[in-house]
């Protein structure tokens, strides 16, 4: 019995210290951080601003690779199918996350509840309503009472039926009691605020980085923002809670996810390192100067129960408009 318990205190020690030892010399090679959308939006605004940060504090490259395409599902399909080993990690933000497996249903090839481990949130991106700056309404009571009145059915731009901005704009109408039109766009917010400018539309729940330029240079019209609070770079806008829409608070959160099996010492290196480089000021400016709002979880297991509450959100947003599968 003795011998037994030597030899048992020697295996929790071997175990003990090959962990330590994975902590320690993970990673030995770059890490590929998948993008599930087209460069020059806003995850991948604030995925190479944190990447860079993530390769000065693990000493190995972060490799951004955008895969984009079917609302972010073939990017997040790969990146489930990548090996658990802490080297490909996934770039998931609300849609592809938490707003997809309800919009897409039996055709999605991914379950991101099993097929991912939640490492932490990183940014938080508020929404802002726009419109056209020739519509004359300075706020959102304004506009609804100005779409009540027009002889013609005003139109609003999205990036797509299911989207997170479609949702937002979708359900603000249900209950504003308007009417509107949906036009959806493949190609992403740039051509939609074109169009926007050029009176082809009317209106848009757009994230703050693609908009904050155009909205500085008067080019279109804030009503409003979805965040709890108003935001710093546009302290003149309010949010729709304060125009009497309680409910209207929400963003297009990203956050860093693992495929499943990768080991929980390797988890929590990258824990670690996220929120460590996520607390420096400088990351958090340059972050701030795109309109994206650094928010790290408490730890893996909290952001876990933060992305299932979310999903349970959006599931029945999408569930209450009747969102049609694309």
């Amino acid at each position: 019995m003795k011998n037994f318990l030597i030899a048992l205190f020697y295996l929790l020690l071997l175990a003990i210290s090959t962990a330590v030892n994975a902590q320690q010399t993970y990673p030995q090679r770059p890490i590929r951080l998948i993008v599930p959308f087209a460069p020059g939006g806003a995850s991948d605004f604030a995925a190479r601003i944190i990447a860079q940060a993530l390769t000065e504090e693990l000493k190995q490259s972060i490799v951004i690779e955008n895969k984009g395409g079917a609302a972010g599902n073939i990017g997040m399909e790969a990146a489930a199918k990548a090996a658990p080993d802490g080297y490909t990690l996934f770039f998931g933000n609300v849609g592809a996350i938490s707003i997809n497996p309800s919009v897409f249903g039996s055709t999605l090839k991914v379950k991101p509840a099993e097929d991912f481990i939640p490492i932490s949130k990183v940014v938080d991106v508020p929404s802002v309503l726009v419109v056209n700056p020739d519509i004359p309404s300075s706020t959102v009571k304004e506009f609804v009472n100005y779409a009540k009145t027009q002889k013609r059915e005003l139109n609003f731009g999205s990036s797509g039926s299911g989207s997170l901005n479609s949702l937002e704009m979708i359900s603000l109408i249900k209950e504003a009691k308007i009417n509107m039109t949906q036009v959806p766009y493949k190609s992403g917010a740039g051509q939609s605020i074109t169009n926007l400018i050029g009176g082809q539309i009317d209106v848009m729940f757009v994230t703050l980085p693609s908009a904050i330029g155009y909205i500085k240079s008067n080019k279109i019209k804030a009503l409003a923002v979805t965040s709890t609070n108003r935001l710093e770079q546009l302290p003149s806008v309010p949010t729709l809670v304060e125009q009497g829409y309680p409910s209207r608070v929400s963003s297009s959160w990203q956050g860093i996810f693992a495929p499943r099996e990768t080991p929980t010492d390797i988890v929590n290196r990258l824990f670690s390192a996220i929120s460590k480089v996520m607390s420096q000021k400088s990351v958090q400016e340059r972050l701030a100067s795109g309109g994206v709002i650094a928010a790290t979880s408490p730890s893996p297991e909290a952001f876990g129960v933060y992305v299932k509450a979310e999903t349970a959100r959006w599931s029945k947003v999408v569930r209450e408009i009747e969102i049609e599968q694309p």
